[in-house]
């Protein structure tokens, strides 16, 4: 006699990028295996699989995990961890006046969302006539900290995210851009301009929760911020 087949509860969200509705579930024990598997190997090629796989898998394929903004996957994400084993989690949180006082925190993953900030962009005005399309950081880009990017990185990381770059009415499409071409054009920018290409990423939309914490030592109070899926399951 086979057994019965188990029910799973779809819920709606919206897709920060783009302001669409989504269809998605829970995930499977299956496929919390295979991404516990993959966070043990400590391999970041598998770890980037096993999400690129729970995510289209939880949205019925309505999300395609490679080509979305990285702070669109890390919100599904957090959405769909809260939706499968429970919405509340527990921080160890480090508080910022002594750096080495830690306080535990509950935090609702409900609560936690896409920080838009006002007037960013992803055009760089570069001339009167020529600009810089960017693009969002992929999951492909997500074993990536600028944090940690030394300034060859930076430079790596600049080249992956141009779109387009316009002149007047020419549109130079980045698959149609060498690599030496675009080192040359942006070697050749004023530091003005590289820092308004910098600010795009330092702008750009971001997976962030502002937690208040008190030092039970100094009673002082204090405000960690948690961005990126790291910060929420360290």
């Amino acid at each position: 006699m086979a057994l019965p087949k188990l029910d799973t509860p779809t819920h709606t969200l919206e897709q920060p990028s783009t302001g669409e509705k989504i269809k998605y579930r829970p995930f499977l024990v299956k496929e919390q295996k295979t991404l516990m598997m993959a966070q043990e190997s400590d391999s970041a090629d598998e770890i980037r699989e096993a999400l690129a796989n729970l995510i289209s898998n939880c949205t019925f394929q309505k999300i395609d995990p490679y080509s979305v903004p990285l702070f669109d996957i890390e919100f599904f994400f957090l959405r769909i961890r809260g939706k499968s084993v429970g919405e509340k989690i527990d921080l160890s949180l480090l508080c910022p006046d002594d750096n080495e006082t830690r306080v535990n925190k509950s935090i609702n993953l409900e609560e936690i969302g896409v920080n838009m900030k006002v007037g960013h962009t992803n055009e760089v005005k570069i001339t009167e006539d020529i600009k810089m399309i960017m693009r969002y950081p992929t999951l492909n880009d997500m074993d990536v900290s600028f944090s940690e990017l030394n300034s060859e990185d930076i430079f790596s990381m600049i080249k992956r995210c141009v779109f387009e770059i316009h002149d007047g009415e020419k549109i130079y499409n980045r698959v149609d851009i060498s690599d030496s071409e675009l080192d040359e054009f942006i070697e050749n920018m004023t530091g003005e301009k590289f820092a308004e290409v910098m600010e795009f990423f330092d702008t750009m939309p971001k997976v962030q929760h502002s937690v208040e914490v008190t030092n039970p030592k100094t009673k002082k109070k204090g405000e960690v911020i948690l961005e990126g899926l790291q910060s929420f399951f360290d």
